[in-house]
C-alpha cells in the first residue's frame, strides 16, 4: 500500500495566500521525512478553495527539495493548458529527477479560468479527450503532429523525450481524475489509472473500478496493464487519540474554509450551481475516510484497499488550517499508521 498526502494549499479564513502556500510547501517537505510514498498538489484559479495556480510548477519545487518521495500533480488541470506545453513539462521533471515524477490530469469545471485563459467552453465539453490523446502521445513518441479539431500543426521532434531518461522508465506516470462513467471510459481505453474523488466512498469506488477494468478489456488493454493499473483514491486523514478528537479538528476548521472557497467558484456561462453543505460534506468526509485513531486510520484505509482494489491513497492532511497540526499530522501518519499497513 502506498500512501500520500494530498495538498490543496488551502486558504482558512482570516489566513493570507502567502501562509496557506508555506504550509503546502511545508508539510509536503515533513511528509518525505515522515517516510510517505508521495505528495499529490491540485491546481486552482482565482479562488481559496486552493491558492496553487499550477501544480507542475509546484511539484518542480518540491521535486528540488525532496530526494525520496513522488511528487504528482492531482491535477493539471488540460482545458487550460497546451498538451504539448505540458507535455514538454513532465518530461523535463521525468528526465531530471529520476523518474519521481507522475502527472495528473483532469478535465476542471466550466469555471470562468475558460474564459480567462482563452480556451472557451469547448475545451471542457467536448475536447478532452483530444487533448489527453496529444499529451499521451508526446509522452510517449519520439514525434508528434496534430490534425485534429482544436490543435493542428506539423511533425515536431519531441524534446526532450522521455525516455532518454536514465531509469528504468520510458516516460512520467499519466493519471486521469475520473468523476462519472464517461471520464471512466475514457481513462481505460487507454489503459491510463484513475485518480478518484475524497467525496466518493468504497462502494462507488469499487464500481468504477469494475467499470475500468471491463472498458479497458474491451479495448484490448493488455493484461498485464489492467492488473498492475495503480488507481488512486483521494480522501482525508485526522489523527487523534480519540475520534472525536478527529472529528472536532475538522468540523471546527473546514466548513469555513469549503464555504468561502466553494462560494468563490464563478461558472464561464452563468450556468447555475449548487454548493454542498460545508458542515454536512466535512462530516460526510469523516464518515467516509481515517478520521480518528492511528488503529482506526490504518483499519479504514485496509479496509477502502480491499474492498476497491486500490492501493494508492492521496490523503488530505491539512483539514486543520494549522501548520503545526498539519505538521503534527503528517508526522503521526508516518510513524503510528504507516507501519501498521506495511
Amino acid at each position: 500500500m502506498l500512501v500520500g498526502s494530498f495538498v490543496l494549499a488551502a486558504q482558512f479564513p482570516g489566513q493570507g495566500q502567502g501562509e496557506a502556500l508555506h504550509r503546502a510547501v511545508r508539510s509536503a517537505e515533513v511528509a518525505e521525512e515522515a517516510g510517505l510514498d508521495a505528495v499529490w498538489l491540485a491546481e486552482h484559479h482565482f479562488v481559496p478553495y486552493g491558492t496553487c495556480p499550477s501544480a507542475i510548477t509546484l511539484a518542480a519545487l518540491l521535486l528540488g527539495r525532496t530526494r525520496r518521495i513522488r511528487v504528482g500533480t492531482a491535477v493539471s488541470v488540460l482545458p487550460t493548458s497546451h498538451p504539448v506545453a505540458l507535455g514538454e513539462q513532465a518530461a523535463l521533471l521525468h528526465l531530471t529527477t529520476g523518474g519521481r515524477f507522475t502527472l495528473g490530469v483532469g478535465r476542471g469545471g466550466p469555471w470562468v479560468d475558460l474564459e480567462v485563459f482563452g480556451a472557451g467552453l469547448r475545451a471542457y465539453e467536448t475536447d478532452f479527450p483530444e487533448s489527453l490523446d496529444l499529451l499521451v502521445r508526446w509522452l510517449r513518441e519520439p514525434s508528434v503532429a496534430a490534425a485534429g479539431e482544436r490543435f493542428t500543426f506539423r511533425e515536431v521532434p519531441v524534446v526532450p523525450r522521455p525516455s532518454e531518461s536514465l531509469t528504468d522508465t520510458e516516460g512520467p506516470e499519466v493519471v486521469v481524475a475520473c468523476t462519472s462513467p464517461a471520464s471512466v471510459r475514457l481513462a481505460a481505453e487507454r489503459g491510463l489509472p484513475m485518480l478518484l474523488g475524497m467525496h466518493v466512498g468504497d462502494e462507488e469506488k469499487a464500481d468504477m473500478v469494475a467499470l475500468w477494468r471491463s472498458c479497458a478489456r474491451a479495448a484490448g488493454i493488455d493484461g498485464d496493464t489492467v492488473a498492475r493499473a495503480g488507481h488512486v483514491s483521494a480522501g482525508v486523514c485526522q489523527i487523534a487519540d480519540r475520534r472525536t478528537d478527529a472529528v472536532e479538528t475538522l468540523t471546527k476548521a473546514m466548513p469555513g474554509w469549503l464555504k468561502q472557497g466553494l462560494e468563490a467558484h464563478v461558472t464561464v456561462d452563468g450556468r447555475a450551481r449548487s454548493m454542498r453543505d460545508p458542515l454536512a460534506y466535512t462530516e460526510l468526509l469523516c464518515g467516509l475516510h481515517p478520521v480518528g485513531t492511528p488503529r482506526l486510520c490504518a483499519d479504514r484505509l485496509t479496509a477502502t484497499s480491499e474492498r476497491t482494489g486500490i492501493n494508492r491513497f492521496a490523503l488530505l492532511l491539512e483539514g486543520s488550517g494549522d501548520l503545526a497540526a498539519t505538521e503534527e499530522n503528517v508526522r503521526r501518519l508516518g510513524a503510528e499508521v504507516l507501519p501498521q499497513l506495511r
